[in-house]
């Protein structure tokens, strides 16, 4: 999510190409060795997974690389700056955090070989898939197409793609990778991750709620998003994970923004956090559907406002001394956040310097510690944060079923 860009990586690839002009062979022994602890340190993989491909939708919360400062949303126009990449991969690449993402400890519980490369990387030949899938989420994005936004003037600074654009794009992909019966094979033996999306839209509507009301953009945002869902089985998906919207009420810049007596039990911004909760049930309510409209197919549901709330109700339990302040921020107080100083800007060049305490990067997403522990809940947790369990859609796949 963002408002409120990655070549396809290779574990630890930035480092390589420096390392083997002018390193001596011990040096190069221990860049290996740190390679290879890092990658130790994500979640387990499966010693075989049953998926190779994986295609990943989304907004900012799951782009790899799509989206760079010059084309990101306005107030977090810096992605392609230093400090973001700092702490996993030692330089930006154009993801929104300092690391990596959900998605990236996906690849890496399923033993992909690489990341999954960013559609517009590949689009204009500036990377290959690699086989392991294609991330078309962009940072920004909205579930309601931008002609909504454009026919209410909301348009000024809002990314243009949507969730649609997206399935365009993976049509496209399809179009120019390989014949139409491969493709139906390749579809049908991937793994799809929707990654949150709608957020975006109430950011968006947010100046003008009392002309559109928030119910409303709830309505359109959940349809469109079924819609793509249905547009994926439509095209042979059989395996997929929907994920829905986090507490967006914790997020730093809606506690800057929100009053102060707007606050719930988690000390978060109650109205907003209502908001993101009877968006995911409305959501869950039409992935029912769906799951009964398409029975052999796959549709699990991380829930990701659960995991959230558990991290915010105990940190410590978690790793996290700081739940609220933000990492990569200016301002200082409870939030250390500025809207016209965020992350990246000439004004914010340096993060905290313990980014594994924070919760919040730079305001508006997570750092790789709080991603990392979120897909841990999605991918070792059982059913508790991912239903059915991600075990269980290992499971499935592997029987062909």
């Amino acid at each position: 999510m963002c408002t409120l860009k990655l070549e396809q990586q290779e574990l630890a690839s930035a480092s390589w190409s420096s390392t083997m002009g002018s390193m001596a062979t011990t040096s190069l022994l221990l860049f290996l060795a740190t390679a290879v602890a890092a990658a130790a340190a994500a979640a387990p993989a499966p010693a075989s997974s049953p998926f190779r491909t994986v295609y990943a939708f989304g907004d900012s919360f799951t782009d790899t690389g799509n989206t760079r400062s010059t084309t990101g949303p306005y107030s977090f126009g810096y992605v392609s700056s230093a400090p973001y990449g700092a702490t996993f991969f030692h330089r930006s690449t154009n993801r929104y955090s300092d690391g990596r993402l959900v998605v990236d400890f996906l690849a890496q519980a399923l033993a992909l070989p690489s990341f999954l490369p960013p559609y517009l990387s590949l689009a204009s030949g500036n990377a290959t898939a690699g086989g392991v899938g294609v991330n078309f989420a962009v940072a920004g994005a909205t579930a309601i197409e931008h002609d909504f936004f454009a026919r209410n003037n909301l348009s000024i600074d809002i990314t243009p793609q949507s969730i649609m654009t997206q399935l365009d794009w993976f049509d496209a992909h399809l179009r120019r990778t390989a014949a139409a019966a491969a493709n139906a094979s390749k579809v049908a033996d991937a793994l799809f991750w929707v990654g949150e999306i709608g957020a975006n839209d109430y950011a968006y509507t947010v100046m003008a709620a009392d002309t559109i009301r928030p119910k409303l953009i709830r309505t359109m945002a959940v349809q469109r998003v079924t819609t793509f869902i249905e547009a994926l089985l439509a095209r042979g998906a059989k395996y997929m994970i929907v994920q829905g919207l986090p507490l967006t009420g914790c997020l730093p810049l809606a506690m800057t923004l929100a009053r102060a007596g707007d606050r719930d039990n988690v000390s978060c911004v109650a109205s907003v956090n209502r908001q993101s909760y009877a968006h995911n049930r409305h959501l869950l309510a039409g992935l029912r559907r769906l799951r009964q409209k398409h029975p052999d197919a796959v549709i699990a549901y991380a829930d990701y406002y659960s995991a959230h709330l558990a991290v915010m109700r105990s940190p410590a339990r978690y790793g996290f001394t700081e739940p609220f302040r933000t990492c990569c921020g200016s301002g200082g107080g409870a939030y250390n956040f500025d809207l016209f100083a965020t992350c990246g800007s000439p004004e914010v060049t340096t993060a905290c310097a313990q980014p594994a305490k924070y919760v919040n990067w730079d305001g508006v997403h997570m750092t790789e510690a709080m991603y990392k522990v979120v897909a841990g809940m999605f991918f070792q947790g059982g059913d508790s944060y991912c239903r059915p369990a991600f075990s269980s859609l290992l499971a499935r796949k592997a029987q062909g079923k």
